[in-house]
């Protein structure tokens, strides 16, 4: 999975530089400041003095105490400013795989007799600028993306259809699109042509195919949602290990 998104990731980056693919309204975007992420302004959080006292099993250096110290104020920091949620586990009638320490979930769901449908979805893993829109300082405004993988099997055939996408906070733009069997992917293999390259009708009916199985603009809101609040739930279980680590 780390190879195959390593290799979607690449082809989004190269195809955010075409703003011909960018479907979704630019009126909603996000500032590069707010890109920044509300961690930033941690640095000058002041924790209170349950999160400065650093007591551990075994002794300690006054260096290991003030990473403690640091995460403890962070975590704090983290938890106060972000009130976050359980993750769902279904989405309309998608079931939701979350992948705890993992920069991905799932999504799967059964459509019609014989079709079953996988969403492999990354984490925030790039931002595209939004052509021509500034933010109120003036600064480039920026859209966060998440790349999709949309795979589709009939039957016990084992073949499948698959979709590269790159999510935008209100809709679903398709990159590539193409067929293959369920072994590995080749390293040389030839995905496609561009989708955004092919016959107008083509493009629409492809869109059209995925919206009636539920792959849809709002399931690209839902997204941003969850990986939202993934990123933080990540980060505070990040933090908590490292703090374990150093108290050990």
């Amino acid at each position: 999975m780390a190879r195959l998104v390593r290799c979607l990731r690449s082809l989004v980056l190269l195809s955010s530089h075409d703003p011909s693919i960018i479907r979704t309204r630019p009126d909603h975007c996000l500032p590069l400041s707010r890109l920044m992420d509300a961690r930033v302004r941690a640095r000058s959080f002041v924790p209170s003095a349950a999160a400065t006292t650093c007591v551990s099993e075994t002794p300690k250096s006054p260096f290991d105490c003030n990473i403690i110290r640091i995460l403890r104020g962070e975590i704090n920091y983290e938890l106060e400013l972000h009130r976050l949620p359980k993750p769902v586990d279904q989405y309309n009638s998608f079931v939701v795989e979350d992948r705890p320490a993992e920069q991905w979930i799932s999504l799967k769901r059964k459509y019609g007799d014989n079709e079953d449908i996988t969403i492999k979805a990354t984490m925030f893993d790039g931002a595209i600028p939004v052509q021509g829109a500034v933010d109120a300082d003036g600064n480039e405004a920026m859209q966060l993306h998440i790349t999709m993988l949309v795979s589709i099997s009939k039957g016990e055939t084992g073949d499948m259809l698959e979709f590269i996408c790159s999510a935008l906070p209100r809709g679903i733009t398709i990159l590539k699109l193409f067929t293959r069997s369920p072994e590995k992917i080749p390293p040389q293999a030839y995905l496609g042509p561009k989708f955004n390259g092919m016959d107008e009708k083509l493009q629409n009916s492809m869109y059209a195919f995925l919206e009636r199985r539920g792959v849809s603009d709002e399931l690209a809101g839902f997204l941003h949602d969850y990986m939202w609040n993934k990123d933080k739930i990540e980060l505070i279980s990040w933090m908590r290990t490292v703090e374990s680590f150093l108290e050990k």
